[in-house]
């Protein structure tokens, strides 16, 4: 039997996007289940799986639909910002713990989520760390932001060190956010159309000091072939550096200086990239020239920023 809602803690909706991964979302759905959090509710869309995802979860709720809350929908394909937006405007929950069907959460993530932003009303997500895990949820790398991505987690201790982290180096991977609801009526919720939708989202977050963090494990991300294999296919990486690309000229205007002239120089270093694995070796030196030149502006201006500040 699904048990009532607890008056002292607001519900979660645990938002879970399913495509074509048959092998892991029933392990998803389990370790939401499992999650000691007393108030939550599951959302999860298939978005138009062509293996065998749809039945597994099906599946999966004939055996509990009972014990939780559960909306599920089987559609066609519309990507990952459209499901994304469904999916948070048919959940009735306070925060909404975004999920991944290959990936699963760990106990006490969301609880620890849920109290940061209760004690932090001014942020609308939270965002903590998770364990890397391969096809076999087996653990290979104990913190996804450091061994997997290089973050030095001290920037994400305060508002000026999360826009730096965001602009300049995105260490964020897995199922690790829990948004307030509201906050998404504010930057608009995810932008339709995009290949890799956190990061522009993110942007729009850190530019008004939203977004906070938890030293916290809330998550396991799961490193199998299919995510693995794209993010080393030269084509892909191309059009996910592309877009990236874009995606930070179109968000400069939303910050200060000198943010504005750090993510103006990232879109000069992704250009780099881009450049590097099309093989034309004289625009990453043109690229890398701009960089260098809008980073060394920026940390200009941030010295004035601070001089202004200490004046005052």
């Amino acid at each position: 039997m699904i048990d009532p809602p607890t008056m002292s803690m607001p519900l979660v909706s645990v938002l879970v996007p399913a495509y074509n991964h048959e092998a892991f979302v029933q392990h998803c759905l389990d370790s939401i289940l499992a999650d000691p959090y007393p108030a939550k509710e599951i959302v999860i869309i298939d978005d138009g799986s062509t293996d065998r995802t749809a039945e597994r979860i099906e599946g999966w709720l004939s055996l509990h639909r009972d014990h939780i809350a559960v909306e599920y929908v089987s559609r066609g394909n519309k990507g990952i910002a459209a499901t994304l937006n469904e999916l948070a405007a048919r959940a009735h929950g306070e925060f909404l713990r975004i999920g991944a069907s290959d990936d699963y959460l760990l106990p006490g993530g969301s609880e620890a989520l849920v109290r940061y932003l209760m004690a932090h009303p001014a942020k609308g997500a939270a965002i903590g760390d998770c364990v890397v895990v391969d096809g076999d949820g087996k653990k290979i790398l104990d913190s996804g932001m450091c061994d997997l991505h290089g973050a030095d987690k001290r920037l994400y201790l305060s508002d000026d060190g999360i826009r730096r982290a965001v602009i300049s180096h995105w260490a964020i991977g897995g199922p690790v956010t829990m948004l307030r609801k509201g906050a998404l009526e504010t930057v608009a919720r995810w932008t339709e159309g995009l290949r890799i939708d956190d990061w522009d989202l993110f942007l729009r977050l850190a530019a008004r000091d939203a977004i906070g963090f938890i030293d916290v494990k809330v998550c396991a991300y799961r490193l199998h072939g299919a995510n693995f294999s794209k993010t080393r296919h030269t084509a892909t990486r191309i059009v996910n550096l592309t877009e990236a690309r874009e995606v930070a000229l179109r968000r400069v205007s939303m910050f200060a200086e000198p943010d504005r002239t750090r993510l103006r120089a990232e879109a000069c270093r992704i250009g780099a990239k881009i450049a590097f694995l099309q093989g034309r070796l004289g625009r990453v030196a043109v690229h890398m020239t701009a960089y260098m030149a809008l980073m060394a502006l920026s940390k200009l201006r941030f010295g004035h920023a601070r001089h202004r500040v200490g004046a005052a």
